[in-house]
């Protein structure tokens, strides 16, 4: 294991800790929010602000059950893969990927939501899935 790969293990393993903490305590403690930002910095922050503005959305197709996560961000709405540890923002591929993070905000903010349950669930029909997903998969340049 690199050095890379025992941070990045351990920044995961750090969030998972605040967060089963926070999900115990069902709130995110003054320590937990400077142990947070202490991990992220910036990345908390943009975090704290989707979730402080409801920007997680958890999708429930119907009849199928399939799932899919979104963050509503800025100039788009960005897919989740969470068990993965995907997105589908440019942070993702230029920073994650080079790894230089781990994580993107969009990631640490759904890993949050989903422990803390603060999200929004919204049920569609299946028949939706296709187009949704088409919009979800086009980049932002596209989008008009």
């Amino acid at each position: 294991m690199t050095t890379t790969d025992k941070t990045e293990t351990s920044e995961i393993d750090q969030l998972n800790l605040i967060c089963k903490h926070a999900k115990a305590e069902d709130k995110l403690s003054g320590k937990n929010l400077t142990d947070l930002y202490d991990l992220f910095g910036q990345r908390f922050t943009k975090a704290l602000e989707a979730l402080k503005e409801n920007r997680i959305k958890k999708y429930y197709f119907r009849p199928s059950n399939r799932v899919v996560w979104i963050v509503v961000g800025r100039e788009r709405d960005y897919l989740l893969m969470p068990e993965a540890e995907f997105c589908m923002c440019d942070d993702f591929y230029f920073r994650v990927l080079d790894r230089r993070i781990h994580l993107c905000y969009h990631l640490i903010a759904q890993k949050i939501a989903r422990n803390l349950g603060w999200f929004e669930n919204l049920d569609e029909r299946d028949e939706l899935y296709d187009s949704l997903m088409k919009e979800w998969k086009t980049p932002a340049k596209n989008h008009t």
